[in-house]
């Protein structure tokens, strides 16, 4: 299987269960190519989950589901050693995150330390228990959801977590012709009993690969250096972008161009992502008011 039948399959059997969000599982599938992790925040019962499982499945990965609530502990999520009388020492029984696909799911209701549990796991990939490093499954992603930070009982993540994120992105209500195919359609938790793995993990990882191979020339590192500099030097935000969320900024731009079967990075490609990585990572000074700041910015940011 060529690299573009295997893209083009692959977001083909996602569509199938998500219906009518074919740029937002594009972006999904763009973060998981350029080895991200992923938040999806958004209100409750738009798919968010079933966005997550169907990620997993069309990509052959093993997958957990963790349930963040206000009383979960870290060890919840980590595992923890338990001494076995028998062999008269500590056996290290893993927890959920040691899966290749972990959906954390409304992780915005568990306590900041709980959500810190995730951080070198998300960022090492691997965690540290009671002075033993645990390596965990190649590959690895996090996909974590959250609701509005409105919402009651909710503890917003700190930018610190946040920017382990390469991308957030918002699925939306569906619009009419979509929403009736749901109403009228099939279970979609039963068609994605029934769906069948694209690709292997060996064949994302390979994908991965190509990723990386994109081309990149001198004059695309100069925008995305004009759009960095431009949030640290314009005063518009709170903080600009770090060189971390270049790194992201271009690996996503790649990852969008290997999907649209292009060997290069055009700066239509780094428009395109450039919501989903930056959005997360700004915050507009007050006086910036109901302003759209990622349009702005690209507004305002020339084209070299």
């Amino acid at each position: 299987m060529t690299t573009s039948q295997a893209i083009t399959n692959t977001l083909d059997a996602i569509n199938s269960i998500i219906i009518g969000k074919r740029h937002v599982t594009k972006l999904a599938l763009t973060c998981l190519l350029a080895k991200g992790h992923l938040l999806i925040e958004d209100l409750p019962g738009v798919g968010k989950t079933t966005l997550a499982h169907t990620l997993a499945t069309t990509l052959g990965l093993s997958f957990q589901r963790i349930q963040f609530t206000s009383d979960m502990l870290p060890a919840d999520i980590l595992g923890v050693s338990v001494f076995d009388r028998e062999t008269n020492q500590f056996t290290f029984h893993p927890g959920p995150i040691f899966t290749q696909l972990i959906l954390a799911d409304e992780i915005n209701r568990a306590t900041p330390r709980t959500q810190s549990a995730l951080l070198e796991a998300m960022e090492e990939q691997q965690v540290s228990i009671e002075g033993q490093t645990q390596a965990l499954p190649e590959p690895f992603f996090v996909i974590a959801t959250q609701n509005p930070s409105h919402q009651i009982g909710t503890f917003p993540l700190p930018e610190s977590q946040l920017d382990r994120f390469l991308m957030r992105i918002e699925i939306g209500y569906p619009d009419a012709e979509a929403e009736r195919i749901l109403l009228l359609g099939d279970d979609r938790r039963q068609l994605l009993n029934d769906l069948k793995p694209v690709i292997n993990p060996e064949q994302l990882q390979t994908l991965q690969q190509e990723v990386a191979k994109v081309h990149v020339s001198p004059a695309l590192i100069d925008y995305v250096q004009k759009i960095l500099a431009y949030t640290r030097e314009s005063g518009l935000y709170y903080f600009g972008l770090s060189p971390r969320a270049g790194l992201a900024l271009l690996r996503a731009s790649q990852a969008w161009a290997l999907i649209d079967q292009r060997d290069l990075v055009v700066p239509e490609d780094v428009q395109a992502v450039l919501p989903s990585v930056a959005k997360h990572r700004l915050q507009a000074r007050s006086e910036q008011g109901s302003i759209d700041i990622i349009a702005d910015l690209i507004s305002q940011v020339a084209i070299p």
